[in-house]
């Protein structure tokens, strides 16, 4: 993971490269090091986690000062979500009307699997600033048809129906994409959380 971000006019971004835990706090870096390979369907809620995640604090636990309370919530909701705790990131992410709480909806319902209500959220999220650098990876794990030069996130949805549960290669490129989705937003959002940096 090393690609740069085009045209991104939004200082708070930075170009993620490769997903670095170190960079977060102790707290943080406890609950995504290591990143799990998430099911591209609902998954099993990873037990050992729901009490860490329950006393989850943002405005403490992200590591700098929040500045953005929504971000940090968008934080939350995707730490929910990378342990497979569907409700519970749903609960989060439905109260969040940004671009961030549409897309951790969108990729929750994917998940469900339910592709006509992730494909509204999709609609709802519309370009993002994470986008280009998930569709060079995409690319980059011969995912072919939802990336290279732009994101085609609804296919994706529809990439994920096709090949969800048949364990071939193309179901774990599809997987590896996912988790690469994951890492992308959640640290955009982190980004925007803490920004400025302290």
């Amino acid at each position: 993971m090393g690609r740069e971000s085009r045209a991104d006019d939004d200082p708070r971004y930075v170009p993620m490269g490769d997903f670095d835990p170190s960079r977060y706090s102790p707290v943080l870096r406890g609950l995504v090091d290591p990143c799990p390979l998430m099911e591209l369907g609902p998954g099993t809620p990873r037990g050992e986690f729901r009490a860490r995640l329950v006393a989850f604090d943002s405005a403490r636990d992200l590591g700098r000062p929040v500045t953005g309370s929504d971000a940090a919530a968008a934080c939350h909701a995707g730490l929910w979500l990378l342990h497979d705790f569907w409700d519970e990131s749903h609960a989060v992410a439905q109260n969040l009307d940004t671009p961030e709480g549409a897309y951790w909806h969108a990729i929750l319902h994917r998940r469900e699997p339910d592709a006509f209500n992730a494909k509204y959220w999709l609609r709802r999220v519309g370009e993002h600033r994470i986008h280009y650098e998930l569709s060079c990876y995409a690319a980059d794990f011969g995912v072919q048809g939802v990336g290279w030069d732009h994101w085609y996130g609804e296919t994706f949805v529809d990439r994920c129906e096709e090949y969800r549960g048949r364990g071939d290669a193309l179901e774990a490129g599809l997987r590896q994409v996912q988790l690469a989705e994951w890492q992308l937003l959640f640290h955009y959002c982190w980004q925007k959380a803490t920004w400025p940096p302290g």
